[in-house]
């Protein structure tokens, strides 16, 4: 069953690609097509930039980067990024899409853990992340990394792009529905509103005390093409549960800790983490928050997985306390089952996880 509106599964991005809606200046991956988004890629080139910029509605992103870039940087043997700067990088990927189709964008989950920041931008674009129905054109990412120097090359995949069709997101009543047919979040009593199902944060830890990592300064570089190649104690401190079921975050530290639910997207859904409210506490929750089709099903090898939540307090320090609510997960309904779910079918890095870090550590 095909439904008019919704987000565009794995088969109708490939279905894009062929009739001319997306293209690319090299070849897919093999695992460029997620199912329910696009992986997208570093071109060639990086442009250090004085500060981060939107083109507004009248201007190109390339004329705006004539104004503000510094230096240019060769990707197509590797290049470090350093913390605390802003890079700007045309991907190799552009759009040519539909009048009713649009498109968002958000950091790949290895990206988040990594404390990489990162946002697409099209030209003429007044804001982040949001690509307009029927833009032609080309996509750029800018990144900063917070936390860790990192290496990138042309072809690294740092960020991902869904598609989607009208009206998606489902409302609170379809919310209960759904959820009482298929649980969403394993909770006898979830907070729905405001069309999305809450989550709280778990501060108790695994069998051992463990609560979290908080990510170290002045450390090694990590590549962020490489897998299990950096020692995980060189780059974070971790943090265990004194008894207290609390923890202070200070100002701009970085942490990785775990939802207390565990998060289940039935495969005719999609998710995405967004902050629960403005006014709940003066800290940043979840960077990478697309949740595919299949994440947390027991059918792809995902029964009680959980939602690794990238915390960031403000300027001022912050108690989390165990169980507060800290995001909430909004679905949005497929135009139709993905041929390949997350997990068991993908082989995805993060099915049935607990606390986990980033792919580029050694478990």
């Amino acid at each position: 069953m095909t439904r008019q509106t919704g987000i565009l599964p794995d088969q109708a991005i490939s279905a894009l690609f062929s009739n001319g809606a997306i293209s690319s200046l090299k070849a897919l991956d093999t695992d460029q097509i997620q199912p329910a988004s696009l992986d997208l890629r570093l071109g060639a080139k990086a442009y250090r930039i004085r500060a981060s910029f939107l083109p507004g509605k009248d201007c190109t992103v390339e004329e705006k980067l004539e104004r503000f870039k510094l230096h240019e940087l060769d990707l197509t043997s590797g290049a470090i990024l350093e913390t605390g700067c802003v890079y700007l990088v045309p991907l190799l990927e552009s759009l040519s899409i539909p009048d009713d189709i649009s498109a968002s964008a958000n950091p790949k989950s290895s990206t988040g853990r990594l404390d990489i920041f990162t946002r697409v931008i099209a030209d003429r674009s007044q804001s982040f992340d949001q690509i307009s129905a029927g833009y032609e054109g080309p996509l750029y990412l800018e990144i900063s990394p917070s936390t860790f120097p990192v290496v990138v090359r042309e072809g690294s995949r740092l960020s991902q792009i869904r598609f989607r069709k009208g009206h998606t997101v489902l409302s609170d009543a379809e919310l209960l529905a759904l959820h009482a047919s298929e649980t969403l979040v394993a909770t006898a009593e979830p907070n729905i509103h405001n069309q999305g199902i809450g989550l709280s944060i778990d501060l108790t830890g695994d069998e051992n005390g463990l609560v979290g990592y908080r990510g170290k300064r002045h450390t090694g570089l990590v590549d962020v093409d490489k897998k299990a190649a950096n020692s995980i104690l060189d780059f974070w401190e971790p943090i265990y549960n004194r008894g207290t079921g609390d923890l202070v975050l200070d100002p701009n530290e970085f942490y990785i800790l775990v939802s207390r639910e565990a998060v289940h997207v039935p495969p005719l859904y999609a998710a995405e983490m967004v902050p629960f409210d403005p006014m709940v506490g003066e800290f940043r929750v979840h960077y990478a928050g697309f949740f595919d089709p299949g994440f947390g099903h027991a059918d792809a090898g995902g029964l009680g997985a959980r939602g690794v939540l990238e915390v960031r307090s403000h300027e001022v320090p912050f108690i989390l306390e165990h169980g507060q609510l800290v995001g909430r997960l909004v679905y949005e309904h497929m135009m139709e089952k993905p041929q390949l779910l997350y997990g068991t079918d993908l082989g995805s890095n993060y099915q049935a996880q607990g606390l986990k870090l980033s792919k580029h550590f050694k478990a």
